[in-house]
């Protein structure tokens, strides 16, 4: 562990890093395995470096996503009323509300529930499995670009917001006909967990520092002094 002390003497050639409890800004020293690095000033934790950075995330997105297809795929939620049954997926919700003419409502359940976090697993399991095929190697520059993306991607998995709301609507629901919790239900419960463990287990810096960064550069160099020598011969 990293205390305040050791984290003042920092070289300067390390990024400076503000606390978010204090907004202090210090640099973090290379941590070693398992080690934190601590603000000086109020002691929140900075940093850290997991001893297996890779082995867990990776293990919560594989799982995460075959939650994810459960969770699109089983009914959601049925409701019983007088005699008739029905039920819907997340997907058939989004529909319904575009049917119905709430577009922007539709929009908002089919990017928020399926798309963002969609992509956000995809992109994780294509970054964590090219860096433990790789062994600690070099990283190609693409795997920094789809790091990014999957980290835009993150904020907008909202499932514990839609399974709040889903809550409230079946409280209100459960007036006026029987309520049935589908499978579907349980399994967006469940990734409302599994999204932010996944980020809580994996440390992006990890990544970071392994992406050859210079490999990108020099392929685009190389691709604009193509373009050019061909539009001059031209």
């Amino acid at each position: 562990m990293t205390d305040s002390a050791s984290t003042c003497r920092t070289p300067a050639s390390q990024p400076l890093m503000a606390c978010q409890e204090c907004d202090l800004l210090q640099r973090i020293p290379p941590l070693p395995i398992g080690g934190k690095a601590l603000c000086a000033r109020c002691g929140y934790s900075l940093a850290a470096r997991p001893t297996d950075p890779l082995q867990i995330p990776l293990a919560l997105s594989l799982t995460a996503a075959i939650v994810f297809v459960v969770a699109n795929v089983t009914p959601m939620i049925g409701l019983s009323a007088v005699g008739r049954h029905a039920s819907t997926t997340i997907v058939g919700g989004a529909w319904q509300l575009w049917h119905e003419g709430e577009k922007i409502a539709a929009a908002i359940v089919m990017f928020c529930g399926v798309i963002a976090p969609a992509f956000f697993m995809v992109l994780m399991l294509a970054v964590l499995i090219t860096a433990r095929r790789l062994q600690r190697a070099r990283l190609p520059h693409w795997v920094g670009e789809i790091l990014r993306w999957s980290l835009h991607m993150q904020p907008w998995s909202m499932y514990d917001v839609m399974s709040l709301g889903v809550l409230v609507a079946l409280i209100k629901i459960a007036q006026l006909a029987s309520v049935d919790p589908g499978i579907g239900m349980y399994a967006m419960g469940l990734l409302a967990v599994l999204v932010p463990a996944i980020m809580v287990s994996f440390d992006a810096r990890e990544i970071w520092k392994l992406v050859d960064w210079e490999t990108g550069k020099e392929a685009s160099t190389q691709a604009v002094d193509q373009a050019s020598l061909a539009g001059g011969g031209r």
